[in-house]
């Protein structure tokens, strides 16, 4: 048989490390496709004469573009026979990722569960995104729910213990980064760090109705494979599901309204798809502060948020029950950079 089945859960090993195919080289063609899909306007990742003003060398590609190509490579080895993607933890960006750079991902197997049914089990790993150099531009943990092909097969259980928060002391600035000169005209919003409140909720306004075409045409992009966002004989109501991915780069654009000098993604702490996502949907955004943190350079803060992506309205999230509302999409927690 040469063609690939893909995994299921019983196919995974403990402190198994799996070399993901297929290196990418990207270029400007992905910020020119991920602003065409996304409402992407931060500065930074615009144009190369403000990024040079912030110490940079020219504009790196969108943060989210790293995650996504990174993320793209493992689908084949860790979620082509997935049910869901649930949540993330102890994502950091490491360093710029800039035009023509040649990514690749490696994962290590951290956890597995059988879930109650014993039809599917729950697969953590570890995935590191590497460049040309061999220097890691992105780590993250994630875990899947994948189907079992056999239900009688039992594997060792292991539950990772992950860190609910990355530690300010480990998010890192970008070489160079210098936001003593920052032209907030020039980047949309006069907020600092020192203006946003810890409890603060913002609303970001806007709404964005998904597109069959655009969701597909960009998880083909990012070349994530998984069935259940093409073929529509994967799910009993025979629709396909937004990959969750292009969810967070739906939401992360729609923040730029309130949150246009956070130009930099530098921890991912913890995220849930809350429900599924399917075309139709008219998706809107809103962030709550959860902490701000300084970090070891001066002009540059860090601000804790909570992302959330949502059929509702801004500041509702959980029922009396405390449940997740139906209308809410995704729950994210992470670090964004911003000048102090």
């Amino acid at each position: 048989m040469k063609t690939n089945p893909g995994r299921f859960f019983e196919d995974y090993r403990l402190g198994e490390v799996i070399r993901h195919a297929v290196p990418r080289t990207v270029g400007a063609g992905e910020r020119a496709l991920y602003h065409a899909l996304y409402p992407a306007r931060g500065a930074v990742s615009s144009s190369d004469e403000f990024a040079r003003s912030v110490g940079l060398a020219a504009s790196p590609l969108d943060d989210l573009v790293a995650f996504h190509t990174v993320f793209g490579k493992t689908v084949p080895d860790i979620s082509l026979n997935a049910v869901a993607n649930l949540g993330y933890a102890e994502g950091r960006w490491l360093r710029p990722v800039w035009p023509g750079d040649t990514l690749r991902s490696e994962s290590e197997v951290i956890g597995l569960k059988e879930t109650s049914s014993g039809t599917t089990g729950v697969v953590w790993v570890r995935t590191r995104g590497l460049n040309q150099r061999g220097e890691a531009v992105l780590e993250y943990v994630r875990w899947v729910l994948v189907r079992k092909r056999r239900r009688e097969v039992e594997v060792p259980v292991h539950v990772p213990d992950l860190a609910p928060v990355v530690a300010p002391a480990a998010l890192v600035v970008p070489e160079g980064l210098d936001f003593s000169r920052h032209d907030f005209g020039l980047a949309g919003e006069p907020h600092r760090w020192g203006d946003y409140a810890v409890g603060e909720v913002i609303d970001h306004v806007d709404a964005v109705t998904v597109e069959e075409a655009e969701h597909m045409l960009a998880t083909r992009l990012w070349q994530n494979t998984a069935k259940v966002h093409f073929d529509v004989t994967q799910r009993e109501d025979g629709r396909r599901l937004i990959y969750g991915g292009h969810l967070i780069s739906l939401a992360r654009s729609l923040s730029f309204n309130g949150l246009a000098n956070a130009h930099f993604i530098a921890g991912l702490n913890a995220g849930a798809h809350v429900n599924p996502c399917f075309a139709g949907d008219t998706v809107r955004a809103w962030s709550e502060v959860l902490d701000r943190a300084e970090t070891a350079v001066p002009s540059v803060g860090a601000l804790r948020l909570r992302l959330v992506a949502t059929r509702g309205a801004a500041g509702e999230l959980r029922g009396a029950d405390g449940k997740y509302l139906p209308e809410v999409l995704l729950d994210l927690d992470y670090w964004a950079l911003l000048p102090r």
